[in-house]
């Protein structure tokens, strides 16, 4: 039974591995880098992090460099997930083994991270405008995306799924940059009573 399970797992190793090899084989085939769409494509990848490295308030970089990697992380499962079950996939892969890249690890992460700053730098509701900014990106971008070839959506999927799986995202990436800037400003407690038996030694000089 046991040698039947581990062939049976190989078996389903073999045919991710076909499947790969064929988007492979299909991004040369169709030769997508010499199209317009691909490289519209590698502009959603390197066009925002070239505004964020700009745009990005330095005094605050490692928090919000926190927050976005969150976001990159949390969306990249979400959008691995979507297209292992055939929901979502990218016909103009700027990578074909990273199909989503250009997504998952600029455009997206960058979009939120731009909100997150300007809403903690004006002391502005961050749920409140991140949700409108995933409404336009459930809604308005990736229609349009759908609308040129470069994003395509399988059986019953819509929009408004698309839009949960953001506001998840937002608020995932929220609270565990909260919890960390909260960690940070709670030192440990063997910390704190080392410092105050320090600052009480008198002084022996």
């Amino acid at each position: 039974m046991e040698k039947v399970r581990i062939s049976e797992f190989d078996k389903i190793v073999e045919l991710g591995k076909q499947g790969q090899k064929a988007l492979n084989q299909y991004w040369l085939d169709y030769t997508l880098y010499a199209s317009v769409e691909y490289w519209l494509m590698v502009l959603f990848l390197i066009g925002p992090l070239i505004l964020l490295f700009f745009k990005i308030d330095r005094t605050k970089i490692f928090r919000i460099a926190f927050y976005g990697y969150s976001v990159h992380v949390f969306f990249g499962y979400e959008d691995l997930f979507g297209r292992n079950m055939g929901f979502w996939n990218y016909p103009f892969p700027v990578l074909p083994v990273l199909p989503g890249i250009s997504l998952d690890s600029s455009l997206i992460p960058v979009t939120f991270m731009l909100v997150y700053q300007w809403s903690i730098n004006h002391k502005k509701n961050y749920y409140l405008y991140a949700i409108l900014t995933a409404v336009i990106l459930s809604f308005a971008f990736k229609p349009m995306l759908v609308g040129l070839g470069l994003f395509k959506m399988y059986g019953n999927l819509h929009y408004v799924h698309l839009f949960l799986s953001y506001l998840s995202v937002l608020i995932l990436a929220k609270l565990l940059t909260n919890f960390f800037v909260w960690m940070k400003s709670r030192p440990k407690r063997g910390h704190d009573l080392s410092t105050s038996k320090t600052e009480r030694r008198p002084d022996s000089t």
